[in-house]
This record gives C-alpha cells, structure tokens and sequence, in this order.
C-alpha cells in the first residue's frame, strides 16, 4: 500500500520512524511518501518537507509565518492529490495536519491520526472536527481514551511509543561515551533546550547562566543536527559547556541531573529516570494568549500524566537563574528528593503501559 506521513518536529520524527519499520515488517510492499526528518528517512520514507522547516512556535510566530505556513498546506494538498496513497498519517501537528486531514476526508482517503492533538488542554472544539474527518484515533497516553470517550470519539490507546525507543536505545559506557565526546571526569548536568531554534534561543540563554554554580559539574547541551551548528556556537561562548549531537539518549544515560525544555523531552527524561527541572519561555503575547485558552494545571507530560507535580516546572519570569540554580541544586544533593523522584518515575512508567506501541499501531493502520 502507499502511505502518505505528516510529522511536524523532531519527535514527531522519532515516533513516525518507528512507525514506518513496523508497517514495513507488516506490508513489506509498504510505499512511504512523508513530512518529516531524518529519522524517517532512514527508515525507506521519501521526505517531502523537513521538519526543521515547517517549525513555528507560539500565537506570534505563526502569525508572523502565515504566508509561508498556507503555501505550504496548498503544496501539500497537490501532492496528496499526485501521490493518492491509500492511507494519510498524522502525527500531532494540528494546526497544519487537521487542514490536511479535512482535505483527505474530501478526497475519500482513509486519515488515520497517531499521537493525537492535545485537545484535552486547548481548542476542544477540534474534537468534533476529529470526529467528522478522521476514521481512526491512535492515542498515546492513558487519559486521552477517556478525554475522547466523553464527546463521543472512539479512539485506541496503543501505549507511548517513547517506551519502543528507550528499549532499542543502543547502551554505551561512560568511558566511551566521555572520549567520543571530548568531555571531562565531571559529573555531568544535560541541558536540552528543544529542537527549534525559536525555543532553543530562548533557553539556552537561561540554563547556561547557572554553569558557574556549580563548577563541580560539566554542562552537556544535547544537540540536534538539523539544528545548524555555528547556531549552538552563540552560546558555547558564553558559558564553559560541551555540545553532543543526536545523542540524547546516551547522554541522559550519564546525567546527573537534566534540564529541559517542555515537550516530548520532559517524559524521555523521566523514563530515563534522570532528574529533571522542566523550562519554559515563549513570546509574552503568546503565553498570555495561551493562559486564556489552555486549560491544564501542568505544561509538562510527566505531571499531566501523574496528574500532580513530580518534577519542577518553571514558566516565563519563574525561569531565572536563581530559581533554576537552586532547583537544580535540590536535584544534585537532595537524597530524599531525588529518591521520591525515582519511585514516582517507577508510577510513570506503569501509567504509561507495555512497550510495542509502534507494532500495536501499524498493525492497526495496515491490516484494519
């Protein structure tokens, strides 16, 4: 069969890759056409439009990209149209992908959506629009089967796919990992500051200004490839910390203590059992925007998830460098902390179900 994929970021990639290798060992005539990034590529996806391109964060910046955003749902559109696949997958994405999706509808294409929008916290008005342009819902945390059940979606809970990546995630010792990394003796702090350059900009400014508390540490910023990287450089300068890219998940392996930008990061880490304080800043226009229309206490999946606060949060002026310094520092040398962090951790990973997220959902989009 031909399938057409539409993930808009870097996780989207992560999760869409594992996707494409299911469905492939399920329909080995699989035919993949897909938005996305190198993750699928990999995987035997021919990439359309990268990720990195089609980013924009925040009310503001997507006003600021409107032209460019329409453009490219309109291309979209006519290579939907010249490919014909038998089946569109979505991957989160929703402004741009329920567009997608209501076109498809149109086009009598089956539109199965994994990894839903999180309708939950704002715009629930997209659940009807859900409900009348997409045949199946593949959703990934536990709370989302019953969010759906009360408007009268039926949707499947086929479990995080996080929990497939971690289990194939290749494990290499410290030694190694110091050497292939030119790093020091020092115990390490991550710093992940997010995949796109807006957020990136914006928080890595911030962590790096706690380096210099804790001179017993190094600070290891994960990078991303298709970030350009002369754009980490700006801030390598400003503080004493090492770059790693595209190795999040060995450099979580060896971290003392993360701290990370809201998004799909937040729960890798947790699943990591790494100690974490959560960041975020936007656009104050956007964040006063948004805290009218979201309705959800917590910005980050690992509290929404356990429904209370397991791991600190730090939103918009309460992310500074006195607060996060002395977060950070309960994380380091608390023990109580960071022993109540682990059994919460354990909590997590039960809420979240088995691994095999990736089969469970291919076998669904190929053979239903």
């Amino acid at each position: 069969m031909k399938y057409y994929i539409i993930a808009g970021e870097a996780s989207g990639d992560m999760h869409a890759a594992h996707l494409i290798r299911s469905m492939k060992e399920k329909d080995p005539e699989a035919v993949v056409r897909a938005w996305g990034g190198d993750r699928m590529e990999e995987e035997g996806a021919e990439i359309v439009r990268h990720y990195r391109d089609l980013a924009f964060m925040g009310f503001v910046e997507v006003l600021m990209n409107i032209r460019t955003i329409a453009k490219n749902i309109s291309f979209c559109k006519q290579d939907i149209r010249s490919f014909q696949p038998d089946v569109l997958i979505l991957v989160d994405y929703p402004g741009f992908n329920l567009r997608i999706a209501e076109f498809a509808h149109r086009q009598g294409i089956k539109v199965v959506y994994y990894i839903s929008p999180q309708v939950w916290a704002w715009k629930k008005s997209r659940v009807h629009k859900i409900k009348k342009v997409v045949d199946r819902m593949l959703v990934i945390l536990p709370f989302e089967k019953d969010f759906f059940a009360r408007y009268g979606v039926e949707v499947t809970f086929v479990g995080h796919p996080l929990l497939d990546e971690l289990r194939e995630q290749p494990k290499i010792n410290r030694e190694e990992f110091v050497r292939k990394n030119k790093l020091n003796d020092k115990p390490i702090v991550a710093l992940l500051p997010g995949s796109r350059k807006q957020e990136i900009n914006k928080m890595l400014h911030v962590m790096l200004q706690v380096v210099t508390d804790y001179p017993e540490y190094q600070f290891v910023i994960g990078g991303l490839s298709s970030v350009p990287h002369e754009f980490y450089k700006r801030f390598t300068g400003m503080a004493d910390c090492s770059v790693v890219y595209d190795q999040t998940g060995s450099l979580l392996q060896h971290a003392e203590a993360a701290l990370v930008t809201s998004g799909t990061a937040t729960l890798e880490t947790a699943l990591m059992e790494v100690p974490e304080v959560v960041c975020y800043k936007a656009n104050p226009v956007s964040v006063a925007i948004a805290r009218k229309i979201i309705d959800v206490k917590y910005i980050s999946l690992v509290n929404l998830i356990m429904e209370r606060e397991i791991v600190k949060e730090l939103i918009q002026k309460n992310l500074n460098r006195k607060n996060l310094s002395h977060e950070l520092g309960l994380l380091l040398r608390d023990t109580e902390k960071r022993q109540q962090l682990q059994e919460d951790y354990q909590l997590l990973k039960e809420k979240l179900g088995k691994e095999g997220a990736s089969e469970r959902a291919a076998e669904l989009i190929v053979h239903n």
